[in-house]
């Protein structure tokens, strides 16, 4: 076992005042990072340089103001993608949206939400096998999406608190678009018809929106109702998962406030 004496460990401290980085003490005296960083902790301790506590403030516990255009879309994004979790090793849980590495767009739009609805937090995100997670840790998680709960989202009742309600009828598109950059997709459909006694192909856009809940679903097109959006249920077998939008106009207003992901 190597004890490290006073000497080294004051030569240590005068190299990290001036600026020296951890690995780079740790090097020169051949003492463990660990070590080090506790060394460092202690001096500033002792020298009250400490920070305080990080305790970010909550809009709904602490009055901080909120972004609701960035809510709205991260609420969508949640409801579809989203959920909050914690492990026994961790102080606090985190929210984790999936996003497909297939859109980074998507995943930019997402991280920039986070990083508005919660400013003082730091967001990251974990690569997983085909997708990321967009990852924010924070005790008010709870307070912001109290739709979470145990067990799947469409095995229990998803309501909006009315303050949740307001900002979505605020924001409308804004919740669209988190949903359907969730659960939503938009591609390009065809048919045939005759036109002068021939039978010709006929492409057409159309949007999609794919969710076993009942209550998410309803969400969903009881705001595309509200911005006077079409929308009609198809049937995959017998259950009625799938939300289409496909008259010219209604996909008109969808690619000028959602568009397709990138």
């Amino acid at each position: 076992m190597n004890f490290h004496g006073t000497e080294v460990r004051q030569r240590a401290l005068a190299l990290l005042r001036g600026g020296a980085r951890n690995a780079e003490v740790a090097r020169e005296f051949n003492v463990p990072p660990g070590t080090i960083a506790y060394w460092k902790h202690l001096d500033r301790a002792k020298r009250g340089e400490c920070p305080g506590k990080h305790d970010p403030k909550c809009p709904r516990c602490d009055g901080r103001e909120l972004d609701p255009t960035a809510y709205s879309y991260l609420l969508g994004l949640y409801l579809g993608d989203g959920h909050i979790s914690r492990y026994y090793e961790h102080r606090v849980p985190s929210l984790m949206i999936a996003c497909d590495e297939s859109w980074p767009g998507l995943m930019d739009a997402c991280e920039t939400a986070m990083r508005k609805v919660f400013p003082d937090n730091a967001v990251c995100r974990v690569r997983r096998t085909g997708c990321r997670n967009v990852k924010v840790y924070s005790k008010h998680l709870h307070c912001l999406f109290p739709q979470h709960g145990p067990g799947k989202k469409h095995e229990r009742t998803i309501v909006l608190e009315p303050w949740q309600q307001a900002i979505v009828d605020a924001h409308p598109w804004e919740f669209i678009r988190g949903l359907i950059h969730s659960d939503g997709c938009r591609i390009t459909n065809w048919t045939t018809r005759l036109v002068a006694g021939e039978r010709k192909r006929y492409k057409y856009p159309r949007y999609f929106f794919a969710n076993k809940s009942d209550d998410i679903r309803k969400l969903f097109t009881d705001t595309l109702d509200k911005v006077g959006v079409e929308w009609t249920t198809l049937t995959r077998g017998s259950d009625p998962f799938n939300i289409s939008i496909a008259r010219k106009a209604s996909v008109a207003l969808l690619d000028t406030h959602v568009g397709p992901k990138h």
